[in-house]
């Protein structure tokens, strides 16, 4: 064992140590960006970046657990990346097939498909809503695999949403815009009925929203992070949480 990966290992249990217990986020957002890079920086195509990618996700959630996060909201998939080659495109359909598959069958956490199955091939679709439907009765973290995403998709369909319920009741259009507030809008949400996160975590260097929970984020606190997505660790989970911690939350306030 190399000097290096003991001393990682003191400054990861330190860091575990340290946490303030009663400070830590109950709803984790994490961006999983990176993997196509992390590929070609490794001389490697495409699917492996993106299968390295799926590889880290159960750690992440193991991680979680550890430290009582209730919720984690995964990016896999937006909808701005159904406009990528075929080539691409249907490896990581399989992908994400296989992990979202895996995580439903260790029976451990709650799928909770997020986004617009609509724009997924059948096969695809079905895979997640018979992962949900398989892990429904499970009591642990609820992991919303969002995929295909966007923030501005999930809006637009809140408020399609809400307007056939209300049309469906009888109520003018008047009576809806006199009435109208955020909560309104909140509860068609994809993530309706679950806390806002406290925490969205983004890999790979960007430091950008990407259209990633828009609404939801509102009050989130952001932590961008260099590492690309399958070389994150648990060390570096530790610092956002730590980071996290340490922050002054207002609220707009």
């Amino acid at each position: 064992m190399r000097i290096s990966d003991v001393l990682y290992g003191v400054y990861e249990r330190r860091l575990a140590r340290d946490l303030p217990k009663d400070n830590l986020p109950r709803h984790v957002g994490v961006m999983l960006d990176g993997n196509r890079r992390w590929a070609k920086a490794r001389g490697a195509d495409t699917a492996s970046g993106h299968q390295a990618g799926a590889d880290n996700i159960e750690p992440l959630l193991t991680w979680c657990e550890e430290v009582g996060v209730e919720v984690v909201t995964l990016w896999l998939l937006s909808t701005d990346n159904l406009s990528r080659s075929e080539q691409e495109l249907r490896p990581l359909l399989g992908i994400i097939e296989s992990v979202v598959t895996d995580l439903a069958a260790a029976q451990r956490w709650r799928i909770n498909p997020v986004g617009a199955l609509d724009m997924l091939p059948e096969r695809t679709a079905n895979v997640l809503k018979q992962a949900a439907e398989d892990t429904a009765d499970v009591t642990g973290l609820l992991v919303n695999v969002a995929v295909p995403y966007g923030g501005r998709r999930e809006i637009a369909d809140a408020v399609r949403s809400m307007l056939l319920e209300h049309a469906a009741k009888g109520a003018t259009i008047e009576e809806l815009a006199a009435d109208l507030d955020v909560d309104h809008i909140a509860q068609h949400l994809y993530t309706k009925g679950q806390p806002d996160p406290d925490l969205v975590i983004r890999t790979s260097g960007e430091q950008r929203l990407g259209g990633f929970l828009l609404w939801q984020s509102a009050h989130s606190e952001f932590y961008f992070c260099e590492a690309y997505w399958p070389d994150f660790r648990r060390v570096d989970f530790l610092r956002a949480l730590r980071a996290y911690a340490e922050r002054d939350r207002r609220f707009g306030s």
